[in-house]
């Protein structure tokens, strides 16, 4: 079990005493077999991505699926089989990431809150973090294998542009966008899920879709495909460039339209010329870093150490036409370096976390 208390962790042994017997009795009715812990665990990398894509924080994500867990261990005995082990996990998920969303702001990234900012003006004081939309790694959210297509999907549903499209959904708008047009569920499905009809379900989602395509995203439906040479070769580009600190290489690489963020700040830039230009002023503290390469919200990502060896941000990049047209640094480095299982201290080229696979 993760991250779990001593009194959840007693919870669940109390739970665990009484389960043989429960999936003992529950053979002949539907009630799924094996050790009860395996079975539930087995749905934990989805669930976090379920709960990521609502909540818009990795931590809150594993908060809840955490808690969605103690909650199933506490109730399995209850467990019926009358629908699926994987729809009574994701009810209560649900449940738990509603109650969550009560009286609690909408997550958003610093483009979401304000105009482009100056490059001589401050950089001001960073925001609360529930402010903001924060990254995670793909390994957390994502199944390592599975089919092509729902893989595509999955992994652009999970874009830091898409994310933070969402939080604009009142959360269950939220929920019946993310389980009918993420995960595919039927509208029956969801409407079982919720405790509501079908046509209330059907209703919600136009609602939804409307208010994606009035903030300018759509669902998660572009099926990116795997990165092919020419998008590696940029990235070597850019890792060469940034590394050497080399504003002409970096010229070449970033976008015309690129956009800079760093998170706790709202502070960010659009366009190449402000962001070199905050690089050769307030940001040459950046000279001599070090990436390390990773991979957050379906894209790729680098940990970013000074030249001391001191963590610094977590770079996570996209890129359009060619070029790298967005850098989003979070700089949160003490509780995202552990999460995105990076060293706290650089130690040389050789580092590879697991997260970069």
């Amino acid at each position: 079990m993760k991250r779990s208390s001593t009194s959840e962790a007693a919870a669940v042994g109390d739970a665990a005493a009484g389960e043989g017997v429960a999936a003992a009795e529950g053979a002949g009715r539907g009630v799924p077999q094996g050790e009860p812990v395996d079975l539930l665990e087995a749905h934990r990398t989805e669930l976090t991505g379920y709960c990521y894509r609502m909540l818009g924080s990795a931590f809150e994500a594993e908060d809840a699926v955490q808690e969605t867990m103690v909650r199933a261990w506490r109730s399995y005995d209850r467990f019926e089989g009358r629908s699926s082990l994987r729809s009574w996990l994701y009810r209560i998920a649900t449940n738990v990431c509603l109650d969550l969303l009560k009286g609690s702001g909408r997550r958003a990234r610093p483009m979401d809150l304000a105009s482009p900012s100056s490059v001589d003006g401050p950089i001001g004081t960073g925001l609360p973090e529930t402010t903001w939309i924060g990254p995670v790694p793909d390994q957390r959210v994502l199944a390592s294998a599975g089919d092509p297509a729902e893989t595509a999907v999955a992994r652009e549903s999970i874009r830091l542009a898409f994310i933070s499209a969402l939080q604009r959904l009142a959360p269950r708008q939220r929920a019946v966008l993310i389980l009918r047009e993420v995960l595919s569920w039927s509208a029956s499905e969801v409407a079982e899920l919720l405790g509501s009809s079908v046509a209330s379900v059907n209703s919600a989602l136009q609602r939804a879709r409307a208010t994606l395509a009035a903030s300018g995203d759509t669902t998660a439906d572009a099926s990116p495909q795997p990165l092919d040479d020419a998008q590696q070769a940029l990235l070597r580009r850019y890792v060469d460039a940034f590394e050497r600190f080399d504003m002409d290489a970096l010229t070449a690489v970033l976008h015309e339209d690129s956009t800079l963020s760093m998170p706790p700040y709202a502070l960010w830039l659009r366009g190449r010329a402000d962001i070199l230009k905050w690089l050769r002023g307030p940001g040459e503290g950046c000279e001599g870093s070090h990436l390390v390469p990773v991979r957050a919200n379906g894209r790729p990502a680098f940990g970013q150490y000074r030249a001391d060896g001191v963590p610094w941000a977590i770079q996570v990049i996209e890129t359009a036409d060619g070029r790298v047209s967005a850098l989003q640094s979070f700089l949160d480095t003490e509780r995202l370096f552990p999460l995105f299982g990076l060293p706290p201290r650089y130690g040389g080229p050789g580092v590879t976390p697991a997260s970069a696979s």
